[in-house]
């Protein structure tokens, strides 16, 4: 793969030179530790521990409860994301531009998990969700502006399946663990918050993290605040194709994760006791066939410089496995969806950060714009919970009290597209 200086780039992608540390002597661990802690810390609650407090607090009304804590601690994200970018790439402190991100994220996990289980009312826990989303969102924007800071564009497969793949991984040995203290709601809560934490920390440690200087901070005008929030895709047409098929394509991975608990109670029959061993299982099959497939795609990649097919690819794996999940009528049939889903993932999720990487507007506002396509992997979260009870509600009746099918063919359309609106990105192969 070419470099910025020697590629054909698009105009709406930032071309100006640039120097990379590519660094070496393990700091692929601590990256891939601090990425997979906080997949464990985010995602354990949204798949699992919130199912089961929301349960504890009204079962009659759990999917509700569930629904509101996820969509409002998303929102709460959605807004954090970039503002965390905006204040990263600004920083001129001594401790660089990112550690700040790792250390804030590691003090927002360790408030919002003991905060849930305590939690006693839907409103609490709302506000300790937004705890943890907003630590997840701190140490996610530092970990995306860090692939791009430190590694040159034909180094980034590696880097890029790390911190693609930290929500499968994460939710893995997170559901794991969780398991191990199955009888400890608390324990639950806590282990996989304090992987989170350490996680975060030793990244913060390991960082050469790079100082700038007040010169090198351009002034932030008011309409400059505003682009805060937002990439002009008519200027970066590049960026925008890449955001919207991330949007719809995160649409479909956020409809099975947050309801496939309520799937198995619900529509195979499982019981609330037995529910966390079926999820575990479903995960770990998906995540296994992820972490077979990422490192070929992601040094397949690297080698003949093309992101484009494998995204492209790996977004109609995972749409297919969408497709089979809901037809499948048994657990055998579930798993095996999940396994394709997985496949799909784990290709996706290896290349797809890299090729972002690769058209990004700014490299002066690289963590705030990594920080805005966060936002379309995390809008599926409070977007999917809005429109999931429509989607579940059509033709309900008492025989069949949740269209799971509508949800998740709805999923399987919008990775299609998704998988489409790859086509049109320049900049990259």
């Amino acid at each position: 793969m070419t470099t910025p200086s020697s590629a054909p780039v698009s105009a709406d992608i930032d071309a100006s030179p640039q120097e990379w540390r590519n660094p070496r002597g393990g700091f692929l661990f601590f990256l891939g530790l601090a990425a997979i802690g906080t997949g464990m810390g985010q995602l354990v609650p949204a798949v699992l521990t919130l199912t089961l407090k929301a349960d504890q607090l009204d079962p009659a009304n759990a999917t509700t409860i569930l629904s509101v804590v996820v969509a409002i601690g998303a929102v709460c994200a959605l807004v954090a994301a970039p503002l965390f970018g905006r204040l990263s790439d600004r920083l001129t402190w001594r401790t660089g531009r990112r550690r700040p991100l790792l250390i804030l994220g590691a003090i927002l996990f360790a408030i919002g998990a003991p905060f849930s289980y305590a939690a006693s009312s839907t409103g609490l826990l709302i506000i300790a969700g937004i705890f943890t989303s907003l630590g997840a969102a701190a140490v996610t924007v530092a970990c995306t502006a860090i692939l791009a800071d430190q590694y040159a564009p034909d180094r980034r497969g590696a880097a890029s399946a790390l911190v693609g793949l930290s929500l499968p991984l994460g939710a893995l040995v997170g559901l794991f663990l969780a398991n191990l203290v199955s009888g400890s709601l608390l324990a639950q809560f806590l282990l996989p918050a304090a992987v989170a934490v350490v996680g975060a920390l030793l990244l913060a440690w390991r960082l050469d993290d790079r100082v700038i200087t007040r010169d090198e901070v351009p002034v932030l005008a008011v309409r400059d605040f505003f682009g805060t929030f937002w990439v002009n895709p008519v200027r970066h047409p590049s960026f925008g194709w890449a955001w919207w098929s991330r949007l719809l394509i995160f649409f479909g991975i956020a409809a099975v994760q947050a309801y496939q608990a309520f799937y198995l109670i619900i529509a195979l029959g499982f019981t609330r006791e037995a529910v966390s061993g079926a999820v575990f299982l479903s995960t770990l099959v998906l995540t296994a066939l992820a972490l077979v497939f990422a490192p070929i795609a992601a040094k397949l990649s690297d080698r003949i410089g093309r992101r484009k097919p494998f995204v492209i690819v790996a977004a109609v794996v995972f749409a297919v496995g969408l497709v089979v999940v809901t037809f499948a009528r048994d657990y055998p049939t579930f798993l095996i969806a999940m396994g394709i889903i997985g496949l799909g993932q784990g290709v996706y999720m290896a290349v797809d950060l890299a090729l972002v990487s690769q058209i990004l507007p700014d490299r002066h506002n690289i963590a705030k714009d990594m920080g805005i396509m966060g936002l379309a992997s995390s809008l599926p979260s409070s977007i999917v919970p809005a429109v999931a009870p429509a989607l579940l509600a059509i033709g309900a009746s008492a025989a069949v009290p949740q269209n799971f099918p509508a949800l998740f063919l709805t999923g399987a359309v919008a990775g299609l597209v998704g998988a489409a609106l790859i086509l049109p990105i320049k900049g990259t192969k």
